[in-house]
């Protein structure tokens, strides 16, 4: 399972990854757009250093090298990479078709939105994404279920042929992300 960090910073959030970590989360997505390279430098020494190698940063990717990550993601897949090579990438989709066209140099893609933005009012797909996963022809990449994941959804998502899912809103907009984490964990892990 992943989690992306929120777009603002909330109060208490480095307890919050910490937390998560220490619960199990598999990679955390540090997507923060409107972040200065020193913002982003000082956000990432707020995470304790044993947790690093689970950090995927969208932006900035030459603070790869810095921090010894060996994780990026790309918000397109032509968008080009940083001087050092990256062993492990990940990049964004809005249809199976363009997910169908991913290399086999991608370990994961988002598809997105899935559902009906819980972070983003407002923002949803045109087309119903979980109909056209049977459309898939890559299994090469793992396909990964973005936007409005909640846990009433979570279980169905997986059914409907998604390898993972990734949680933004649902956590972040939670009265208390550290819980609402643990029950999503519980379902992926009971599927």
């Amino acid at each position: 399972m992943i989690v992306i960090t929120p777009h603002n910073c909330i109060e208490n959030e480095s307890n919050y990854i910490h937390a998560l970590f220490e619960e199990g989360l598999d990679l955390l997505h540090v997507r923060k757009p409107d972040f200065t390279e020193t913002e982003m430098r000082t956000y990432i020494n707020g995470i304790q250093p044993k947790f690093h190698h689970k950090i995927v940063l969208h932006q900035f990717h030459h603070l790869a090298e810095e921090f010894y990550f060996d994780r990026i993601h790309l918000s397109n897949p032509n968008q080009s990479l940083p001087n050092r090579p990256i062993d492990r990438k990940s990049t964004s989709s809005h249809s199976i078709e363009a997910f169908n066209l991913l290399g086999s140099d991608y370990d994961y893609a988002f598809l997105s939105p899935v559902y009906p933005s819980i972070s983003k009012i407002g923002y949803r797909s045109k087309i119903n994404l979980t109909e056209t996963v049977k459309q898939r022809t890559n299994f090469k990449t793992k396909l990964v279920a973005l936007g409005g994941i909640d846990t009433d959804n979570i279980q169905q998502t997986l059914k409907n042929g998604f390898d993972d899912v990734a949680l933004l809103g649902t956590i972040w907009l939670s009265a208390n992300p550290l819980e609402t984490f643990k029950k999503c964990q519980q379902i992926v892990h009971s599927f």
